[in-house]
């Protein structure tokens, strides 16, 4: 490999990378598989993709073509170049309302065209789970579907034609009739009873080539027949597309049932309502998403989500409720739904099974390989009465989701993938399970493609002649098996390549933090990322991963970080352990703001990892400059407290300032907040009713006491009798966030003595500054895991929010509008729907931002090297966000750093929620 690489270096210099870090990065896609890579290469058009063939024609190499990264069948890993489109060439034409085309390029996300076909009241037909990040390229390359594929068909039913790229070079449009060389129209015509009678009509079948398309019956579409062949033929550079008219008005009758069996055996009385999506989620799913059992899902133990179009409201209503009155017999319960907020939420769950099912109830892990088999849906309920009997006989767990309509079922299953005899029992359970697919008349593939996991199963599905049918139609076009080999063609084995391991010793037993959601194991929690790739969502809202999204770079997302964290503890390309530069260097752009903690499926900690990773690599030697300062932040603010204003005026002179932050390691852009006395110089003891310890964290403490009197006005006008700690007390916080895990244990210990008293009394803690509030209900477990006073602290954190919102308080109507930033760590552990309430209560007319992370991040904002990272991810969103509100609109964050970064950034004082609320107190409460 070493000379293919020279080679490719050679013909493309810097243009493709070999680095440890990139070959680490793009050695596995979504699925158990792993390669590593010659090179990656990012064209940065379809011109220059041109250029990369040919290169790696010249010097021999393999190509595997690359979209998101999303493939649950190792579709887009192997051991080649991987040219990864995504980046780049995601360019799209204007929007043919008339004829309901677009073209686009490989890299397109399929959200962006989208967002552009809506207006038109079109939209592009398949729409899976990836939505907000898979590339049109992808999904060309694995013939997706999604959930509305029961009223609008596969990828290969919405492609025109193409614009390809042959490995010699060649480059053709393919079409309805167009651009079938010669030998190909040979092939068809010599087996058309062949491709007639296997290659049945039925719209699920994915697995193997789609050969159907080139019967003259059938327009004899070579785009079509290329659609789904993985990237095993040619490089995909352009596509026409065929857009779906979107139905006026729409609605979802969520229909309960006993069991998930008895849910597929409704479908085929279902399917004659011609339904928009007939999709199944079960019970054990459900369960794995937190406060997902709302209202709005009714009794039952599995359901379906039956979407129903009319032109009218009125309409689509009459079809849903004669629906639920058909099936009534068979239902436990329905409802249905009008309100798109309330449908999102239950689409939520539907959408991040690939994600929610890799952790089942009890913890086990459970992995792809039996992902997507498909039968016709009038055999579904007997397919999965036998699968659960084959899953029983195995001794084998999973829940149960998918395109029920369609017959396809996605389940992932808790195989041993970490030992020889787990991986013989996983392949001997698809095998079987093969053979079951088999005798329904179904497809090993419903819509991923076959990839490694599936492949070499394509015999148990396929007549012999049929596969060597496969071999030549591939021959045509890659006659020397350089496009992505190993794939549908001469396949590997589908138990080799593994890429879940366990983590060595040298990892797992010197890990300092507990881990309790992942056995105490840092290798578990690691293997939390199964590279589904929400982070890579830069079109949608919420906070994961505000580093990527300024950056886009994959390095920089939750699944790059945690992929390089996996690879350190396989040992082959990134080999020096917690020693490692690549990790640290990648783990340098994560602001820690848990963004991936709420938004990733899998619960993925990333700010956590990171903790654990800096505690080891900077383990006995010299730290970075700011994690001493920072770091060690706490100390230096008790310090200045002594005399804060002699230190202002010192750091307001720009030489000194300029001296300070460079020995600090903090950025030269950033202004220095200025020191003030703090709050804890008061005795306070107000107030009659129930207890409350105001928790004086160090940034309010320091810097804005006004917030902490704020909150304690607030609080004893609600009833509570409020204290402060009568010692210094830390969250360890600042230490915890550089790594410095051995001090924050030690702090938080002598923080738990101080409160023992007071927690022994019954007393509740009140925190207004998210960051701390989160720790204590969040780190607080994996910093001391056996400590039963943790336990209760965590158990007793509240905030200023839910405090007000449980008391009888009652505020006079302040009647102002405001816009309201969420702290990133108050999204991810504490929520806002208390905030939400209890400024409604105050007369606040308030608009939650979905701003995402503020960019400052604690420390992160501030350390030097920082700074266009930090402004850039502000300028994602809150920024631009601010600008379009009126001056006049109160800006409410109860973040420091947020309000921080707003004063310097946006030149906009935020104020906390505290302060909005003392201004709303009753008169003489106040």
């Amino acid at each position: 490999m070493r000379e293919l690489r020279a080679a490719l270096r050679a013909e493309l210099g810097a243009r493709v990378a070999v680095d440890a870090a990139t070959l680490a990065l793009y050695s596995t896609d979504a699925s158990n598989y792993r390669h590593e890579p010659v090179g990656v290469v990012w064209p940065r058009s379809v011109e220059e993709a041109e250029e990369v063939v040919a290169a790696c024609r010249r010097a021999g190499a393999p190509i595997v073509a690359r979209g998101g990264g999303t493939s649950i069948a190792g579709n887009s890993c192997g051991p080649g170049v991987v040219v990864d489109f995504s980046r780049y060439c995601n360019r799209f034409g204007e929007i043919d309302a008339v004829n309901r085309t677009v073209w686009v390029e490989p890299g397109v996300v399929l959200d962006r065209l989208q967002a552009a076909a809506a207006p038109h009241r079109l939209r592009f037909g398949p729409d899976p789970s990836t939505h907000s990040r898979c590339t049109l390229g992808g999904m060309i390359g694995n013939n997706a579907c999604g959930s509305h594929s029961v009223a609008w068909g596969r990828t290969a039913d919405a492609v025109r034609s193409m614009d390809v790229l042959l490995y010699n070079g060649t480059r053709l449009t393919v079409g309805p009739d167009a651009g079938v060389p010669p030998e190909l129209r040979k092939l068809v015509h010599d087996n058309l009873s062949l491709l007639r009678t296997e290659l049945t009509p039925w719209s699920r079948r994915v697995s193997g080539y789609g050969l159907e398309h080139l019967l003259p019956e059938n327009g004899t579409n070579l785009a079509k027949a290329l659609v789904g062949s993985e990237g095993t033929c040619v490089t995909v550079l352009g596509a026409e597309l065929e857009l779906a008219e979107l139905p006026r008005e729409r609605v979802l009758a969520v229909l309960g049932f006993e069991s998930d069996i008895a849910a597929a055996d409704a479908v085929p009385s279902i399917l004659p309502w011609s339904p928009l999506t007939v999709e199944g989620v079960d019970a054990e799913l459900v369960s794995l998403l937190d406060s997902s059992r709302g209202a709005d899902l009714p009794r039952g133990e599995a359901w379906l989500y039956v979407e129903l179009g009319a032109d009218t409201r009125d309409q689509a209503l009459d079809r849903a409720r004669a629906l639920t009155k058909e099936l009534a017999a068979r239902l436990t319960g329905h409802v249905v739904l009008t309100d798109p907020k309330a449908q999102r939420q239950l689409w939520r769950i539907r959408e991040e099974g690939a994600g929610l099912a890799t952790r089942l109830a009890d913890g086990s892990e459970a992995w792809p390989g039996w992902e997507d088999a498909a039968v016709p849906p009038e055999r579904l309920g007997a397919y999965l009465r036998e699968f659960k009997e084959l899953m029983a006989q195995h001794g084998r767990k999973s829940v149960v989701y998918g395109h029920y309509g369609e017959g396809c079922l996605h389940m992932r299953l808790d195989f041993d993938m970490l030992s020889r005899p787990g991986l013989a029992g996983f392949r001997k359970f698809l095998e079987e399970a093969a053979d079951l697919v088999a005798a329904h008349g179904g497809s090993l593939s419903g819509e991923h493609g076959d990839g490694q996991a599936r492949s070499e199963l394509l015999p148990r599905m396929y007549s012999a002649e049929m596969i060597k049918l496969f071999g030549r139609f591939k021959g045509i076009f890659d006659p020397d098996g350089m496009m992505n080999p190993g794939v549908l063609v001469e396949p590997r084995a589908l138990d080799a390549n593994i890429r879940v391991r366990t983590a060595p010793p040298s990892i797992d037993s010197v890990t300092f933090l507990g881990y309790p959601e992942d056995r105490g194991s840092f290798g578990q929690a690691v293997r939390r990322c199964v590279g589904v790739a929400k982070c890579r969502n830069t079109e949608g809202g919420g906070v994961m991963c505000p580093s990527y999204r300024a950056t886009l770079d994959e390095k920089h997302s939750t699944r790059g970080r945690a992929r390089l964290l996996t690879e350190m503890i396989n040992g082959e390309v990134i080999r020096d352990g917690w020693r490692s530069e690549e990790v640290r260097e990648a783990l340098d752009l994560c602001l820690s703001c848990k963004g991936c903690l709420s938004d990733c499926p899998v619960d993925v900690d990333m700010a956590t990892y990171k903790a654990e990773f800096y505690h080891q690599h900077y383990r006995g030697r010299l730290r970075p400059a700011s994690h001493y300062s920072m770091g060690w932040l706490p100390m230096w603010l008790r310090v200045a407290a002594l005399a804060p204003r002699p230190v202002n005026w010192l750091l307001k002179r720009p030489r000194l300032a300029a001296l300070a932050k460079r020995l600090g390691g903090i950025a030269r852009e950033r202004d220095l907040p200025a020191f003030t006395r703090p709050f804890t110089r008061k005795r306070l003891d107000a107030g009659e009713g129930r207890k409350v310890v105001l928790w004086p964290d160090s940034f309010n403490n320091y810097f804005t006491p006004h917030v902490l009197e704020a909150a304690a006005e607030v609080l004893t006008a609600a009833g509570y009798r409020v204290v402060l700690p009568d010692k210094g007390v830390c969250c360890g916080l600042t230490w915890v966030s550089t790594g410095q895990l051995g001090v924050a244990r030690k702090v938080l210990r002598r923080t738990l003595s101080v409160l023992k008293p007071y927690l022994d009394a019954g007393y509740l803690v009140a925190g207004v500054e998210p960051s701390c509030t989160a720790l204590f209900r969040g780190d607080l477990k994996a910093l001391l895991p056996d400590d039963a006073l943790a336990a209760v602290l965590a158990g007793r954190t509240r905030t200023l929010a839910e405090l007000v919102a449980d008391s009888p308080l009652e505020f006079r109507p302040l009647d102002v509008p405001a816009v309201s930033q969420v702290h990133c760590h108050q999204h991810a552990v504490l929520g806002f729907e208390a905030d939400e309430r209890v400024l409604d209560g105050a007369g606040v007319r308030n608009s939650t931002l979905d701003s995402g992370c503020c960019g400052l991040a604690g420390n992160f904002g501030f350390e030097r090297g920082h700074y266009e990272v930090s402004v850039a991810c502000a300028e994602d969103r809150l920024l631009p966000a601010l600008r379009e509100t009126d001056p006049g609109t109160l800006v409410i964050s109860d973040g420091f750093s947020c309000r921080t970064q707003i004063a310097q950034e946006a030149g906009r004082e935020a104020v906390h929620l505290a302060e909005v609320l003392r201004r709303a107190l009753p008169e003489g409460r106040a």
